[in-house]
Protein backbone atom coordinates (compact mmCIF):
# COMPACT_ATOMS: atom_id res chain seq x y z
CA UNK A 1 0.00 0.00 0.00
CA UNK A 2 1.27 3.56 -1.05
CA UNK A 3 1.17 6.62 1.01
CA UNK A 4 -0.58 8.25 -1.73
CA UNK A 5 -2.51 5.56 -3.27
CA UNK A 6 -6.14 6.99 -5.07
CA UNK A 7 -5.00 10.39 -4.78
CA UNK A 8 -4.04 12.85 -7.39
CA UNK A 9 -1.48 15.34 -7.20
CA UNK A 10 -0.77 18.81 -9.35
CA UNK A 11 3.28 19.41 -9.53
CA UNK A 12 4.67 22.39 -10.89
CA UNK A 13 7.89 23.06 -12.41
CA UNK A 14 7.98 19.24 -12.53
CA UNK A 15 10.24 18.01 -15.56
CA UNK A 16 13.65 18.53 -13.83
CA UNK A 17 15.42 18.13 -10.38
CA UNK A 18 13.30 18.39 -7.17
CA UNK A 19 9.82 18.64 -9.43
CA UNK A 20 10.69 15.83 -11.55
CA UNK A 21 11.78 13.71 -8.11
CA UNK A 22 9.05 14.34 -6.54
CA UNK A 23 6.19 13.70 -9.51
CA UNK A 24 8.93 9.93 -9.55
CA UNK A 25 8.31 9.76 -5.76
CA UNK A 26 4.62 10.47 -5.74
CA UNK A 27 3.69 7.96 -8.69
CA UNK A 28 5.90 5.18 -6.97
CA UNK A 29 3.45 5.98 -4.04
CA UNK A 30 0.21 5.24 -5.68
CA UNK A 31 -0.48 8.66 -6.88
CA UNK A 32 -1.76 10.11 -10.36
CA UNK A 33 0.18 13.04 -11.03
CA UNK A 34 -0.75 16.08 -13.48
CA UNK A 35 2.51 18.22 -14.39
CA UNK A 36 2.84 22.23 -15.42
CA UNK A 37 5.49 22.77 -16.83
CA UNK A 38 7.08 25.22 -18.94
CA UNK A 39 9.24 24.06 -21.48
CA UNK A 40 7.58 21.93 -23.89
CA UNK A 41 10.30 18.94 -24.77
CA UNK A 42 9.97 17.87 -20.81
CA UNK A 43 6.25 17.75 -21.14
CA UNK A 44 6.87 15.50 -23.59
CA UNK A 45 9.08 13.26 -21.69
CA UNK A 46 7.69 12.96 -18.18
CA UNK A 47 4.50 11.98 -20.88
CA UNK A 48 6.75 8.91 -22.13
CA UNK A 49 8.13 8.27 -18.83
CA UNK A 50 4.94 7.65 -16.61
CA UNK A 51 2.73 7.48 -19.53
CA UNK A 52 -0.99 6.41 -18.04
CA UNK A 53 0.25 8.14 -14.23
CA UNK A 54 0.72 11.67 -15.65
CA UNK A 55 -1.03 14.02 -17.31
CA UNK A 56 1.57 17.09 -18.92
CA UNK A 57 0.17 20.40 -19.16
CA UNK A 58 2.67 23.16 -20.74
CA UNK A 59 2.36 26.58 -19.06
CA UNK A 60 3.41 29.25 -17.28
CA UNK A 61 3.07 29.42 -13.29
CA UNK A 62 2.97 32.91 -12.87
CA UNK A 63 0.01 32.89 -15.20
CA UNK A 64 -3.56 32.59 -13.44
CA UNK A 65 -4.74 30.88 -17.11
CA UNK A 66 -2.11 28.68 -16.77
CA UNK A 67 -2.67 27.37 -13.48
CA UNK A 68 -6.48 27.17 -13.79
CA UNK A 69 -5.98 24.91 -16.65
CA UNK A 70 -3.44 22.93 -15.22
CA UNK A 71 -5.74 21.97 -11.92
CA UNK A 72 -8.75 21.38 -14.84
CA UNK A 73 -6.90 18.75 -16.67
CA UNK A 74 -5.36 17.14 -14.21
CA UNK A 75 -9.70 16.76 -12.90
CA UNK A 76 -10.38 15.55 -16.15
CA UNK A 77 -8.08 12.80 -16.56
CA UNK A 78 -8.25 11.98 -12.74
CA UNK A 79 -11.47 12.66 -11.64
CA UNK A 80 -10.15 14.98 -8.54
CA UNK A 81 -7.38 16.85 -7.13
CA UNK A 82 -5.76 16.26 -3.37
CA UNK A 83 -2.61 17.57 -3.06
CA UNK A 84 -0.79 20.81 -4.74
CA UNK A 85 2.85 20.65 -4.69
CA UNK A 86 4.76 23.51 -6.08
CA UNK A 87 7.64 23.25 -6.93
CA UNK A 88 8.34 26.08 -10.03
CA UNK A 89 11.27 28.32 -8.81
CA UNK A 90 14.16 30.80 -9.95
CA UNK A 91 17.53 32.17 -8.89
CA UNK A 92 18.97 34.82 -8.21
CA UNK A 93 22.82 33.34 -8.72
CA UNK A 94 23.68 35.38 -5.62
CA UNK A 95 24.19 38.42 -7.50
CA UNK A 96 24.50 41.24 -4.68
CA UNK A 97 22.85 44.17 -5.07
CA UNK A 98 25.71 46.40 -5.97
CA UNK A 99 26.14 43.75 -8.47
CA UNK A 100 23.31 43.99 -10.09
CA UNK A 101 23.21 46.65 -13.38
CA UNK A 102 20.26 49.14 -12.84
CA UNK A 103 18.68 48.41 -15.88
CA UNK A 104 18.17 44.93 -14.89
CA UNK A 105 16.70 45.40 -10.78
CA UNK A 106 13.08 46.18 -12.12
CA UNK A 107 12.72 43.50 -14.40
CA UNK A 108 14.40 40.85 -12.16
CA UNK A 109 12.57 41.81 -9.37
CA UNK A 110 9.49 41.12 -11.57
CA UNK A 111 10.39 37.87 -12.94
CA UNK A 112 11.80 36.13 -9.47
CA UNK A 113 8.22 37.29 -7.58
CA UNK A 114 6.30 36.33 -10.30
CA UNK A 115 7.63 32.99 -10.20
CA UNK A 116 8.15 31.89 -6.80
CA UNK A 117 5.81 33.85 -4.37
CA UNK A 118 2.95 34.97 -7.37
CA UNK A 119 3.41 31.41 -9.27
CA UNK A 120 2.39 30.17 -5.60
CA UNK A 121 -0.30 32.49 -4.84
CA UNK A 122 -2.08 31.40 -8.17
CA UNK A 123 -1.64 28.00 -8.30
CA UNK A 124 -3.21 28.18 -4.62
CA UNK A 125 -5.94 30.00 -5.80
CA UNK A 126 -6.33 27.54 -8.85
CA UNK A 127 -6.92 24.75 -6.83
CA UNK A 128 -8.74 25.62 -4.30
CA UNK A 129 -12.38 24.60 -5.03
CA UNK A 130 -10.41 21.20 -6.09
CA UNK A 131 -8.58 20.76 -2.81
CA UNK A 132 -11.68 22.34 -0.70
CA UNK A 133 -13.91 19.26 -1.97
CA UNK A 134 -11.00 16.32 -1.10
CA UNK A 135 -10.12 17.88 2.09
CA UNK A 136 -6.79 17.89 0.72
CA UNK A 137 -2.99 19.68 1.07
CA UNK A 138 -0.51 22.21 -0.61
CA UNK A 139 3.38 21.83 -0.22
CA UNK A 140 5.34 24.78 -1.08
CA UNK A 141 9.25 25.12 -1.52
CA UNK A 142 10.84 27.54 0.68
CA UNK A 143 14.31 27.30 1.37
CA UNK A 144 17.38 27.83 4.14
CA UNK A 145 17.04 31.55 2.19
CA UNK A 146 13.79 31.83 4.19
CA UNK A 147 15.15 32.06 7.42
CA UNK A 148 18.04 34.00 7.05
CA UNK A 149 20.85 35.27 4.75
CA UNK A 150 23.50 34.05 2.60
CA UNK A 151 21.13 31.29 0.44
CA UNK A 152 21.07 33.81 -2.40
CA UNK A 153 20.94 37.39 -3.11
CA UNK A 154 18.62 39.74 -2.00
CA UNK A 155 15.53 39.25 -4.17
CA UNK A 156 15.51 35.12 -3.65
CA UNK A 157 15.67 35.91 -0.13
CA UNK A 158 13.27 38.38 0.01
CA UNK A 159 10.75 36.06 -1.86
CA UNK A 160 11.73 32.73 0.09
CA UNK A 161 10.98 34.71 3.17
CA UNK A 162 7.51 36.03 1.80
CA UNK A 163 6.81 31.98 0.95
CA UNK A 164 7.00 31.20 4.77
CA UNK A 165 4.59 34.12 5.41
CA UNK A 166 2.10 33.19 2.99
CA UNK A 167 2.48 29.48 4.05
CA UNK A 168 1.54 30.11 7.58
CA UNK A 169 -1.45 32.66 6.58
CA UNK A 170 -3.17 30.40 3.85
CA UNK A 171 -2.78 27.65 6.81
CA UNK A 172 -4.58 30.21 9.48
CA UNK A 173 -7.01 30.86 6.54
CA UNK A 174 -7.61 27.27 5.64
CA UNK A 175 -7.32 25.47 8.36
CA UNK A 176 -10.47 23.25 8.89
CA UNK A 177 -10.58 22.69 5.04
CA UNK A 178 -7.12 22.24 3.65
CA UNK A 179 -3.78 21.39 5.25
CA UNK A 180 -0.79 23.87 3.69
CA UNK A 181 2.72 23.55 4.34
CA UNK A 182 6.68 23.88 3.09
CA UNK A 183 9.80 22.32 2.63
CA UNK A 184 12.93 24.71 3.24
CA UNK A 185 15.79 23.01 0.57
CA UNK A 186 19.71 23.90 1.20
CA UNK A 187 22.33 22.75 -0.57
CA UNK A 188 20.75 20.44 -3.39
CA UNK A 189 22.17 19.66 -6.95
CA UNK A 190 19.27 20.44 -9.32
CA UNK A 191 18.47 22.50 -12.14
CA UNK A 192 17.34 25.43 -10.06
CA UNK A 193 17.52 28.27 -13.34
CA UNK A 194 18.88 31.74 -13.23
CA UNK A 195 16.38 35.32 -14.60
CA UNK A 196 15.95 35.92 -17.89
CA UNK A 197 15.76 39.29 -17.07
CA UNK A 198 20.04 38.72 -16.87
CA UNK A 199 20.52 36.44 -19.59
CA UNK A 200 20.87 33.63 -17.48
CA UNK A 201 17.48 32.27 -17.96
CA UNK A 202 18.94 28.62 -19.55
CA UNK A 203 21.84 28.54 -17.26
CA UNK A 204 21.34 26.30 -14.10
CA UNK A 205 22.87 27.57 -11.08
CA UNK A 206 24.56 24.48 -10.00
CA UNK A 207 26.62 23.37 -13.24
CA UNK A 208 29.31 25.82 -12.22
CA UNK A 209 32.91 24.10 -11.48
CA UNK A 210 33.39 22.69 -7.71
CA UNK A 211 29.88 23.41 -6.89
CA UNK A 212 29.70 20.41 -5.25
CA UNK A 213 32.93 20.87 -3.36
CA UNK A 214 31.64 24.11 -2.14
CA UNK A 215 28.49 23.44 -0.83
CA UNK A 216 29.71 19.89 1.23
CA UNK A 217 31.59 22.39 3.39
CA UNK A 218 28.39 24.75 4.18
CA UNK A 219 26.59 22.28 6.08
CA UNK A 220 27.78 20.10 9.35
CA UNK A 221 26.78 16.31 7.18
CA UNK A 222 29.33 17.47 5.07
CA UNK A 223 26.91 16.33 2.31
CA UNK A 224 25.51 16.76 -0.87
CA UNK A 225 21.66 16.60 -1.01
CA UNK A 226 19.75 15.15 -4.47
CA UNK A 227 16.44 16.18 -5.22
CA UNK A 228 14.74 12.44 -4.30
CA UNK A 229 15.98 13.50 -0.62
CA UNK A 230 13.52 16.70 -1.30
CA UNK A 231 10.83 14.86 -2.60
CA UNK A 232 10.49 12.73 -0.03
CA UNK A 233 9.93 15.67 2.72
CA UNK A 234 7.29 16.43 0.25
CA UNK A 235 5.81 13.38 0.30
CA UNK A 236 5.15 12.84 4.04
CA UNK A 237 3.64 16.23 4.04
CA UNK A 238 1.62 14.84 1.47
CA UNK A 239 0.44 12.31 3.59
CA UNK A 240 -2.98 12.23 5.37
CA UNK A 241 -1.87 9.38 7.50
CA UNK A 242 1.40 11.06 8.39
CA UNK A 243 1.46 14.37 8.33
CA UNK A 244 -2.41 14.54 9.37
CA UNK A 245 -1.75 16.83 12.30
CA UNK A 246 0.56 19.34 10.56
CA UNK A 247 -0.08 22.66 8.97
CA UNK A 248 1.67 26.50 8.71
CA UNK A 249 4.87 24.20 8.99
CA UNK A 250 8.22 24.47 7.02
CA UNK A 251 10.32 21.91 7.51
CA UNK A 252 13.99 22.20 6.32
CA UNK A 253 15.53 19.49 4.46
CA UNK A 254 19.30 20.94 4.46
CA UNK A 255 21.95 18.81 5.94
CA UNK A 256 21.57 20.99 9.06
CA UNK A 257 22.51 23.64 7.09
CA UNK A 258 20.84 26.18 9.48
CA UNK A 259 22.43 25.34 12.64
CA UNK A 260 24.86 27.48 14.03
CA UNK A 261 28.19 25.59 13.55
CA UNK A 262 32.32 26.58 13.03
CA UNK A 263 32.91 25.74 9.11
CA UNK A 264 35.81 23.48 8.61
CA UNK A 265 39.39 25.27 9.37
CA UNK A 266 37.52 29.04 10.96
Amino acid sequence: MGRLDGQVALVTGGGSGIGHAIVERFIEDGARVGVLERFPERVEQLKSEFRESLAGIQGDVSMLADNKRAAAETVRSFGRLDILAGNAGIFDTNHRLDEIPEEQVSGSFDELFGVNVKGILLGAKAALAELRRSQGCMVFPASVASFNSGGGGPMYTASKHAVVVLIRELAAELAQEIRVDGVAPGGVMTDLRGLEAAGLGMRSHFTSPRTEERMRVTNPQQGMLQPRDIANTYLFLASRENAAGITGSVIPTDAGSLLRWRHPGS
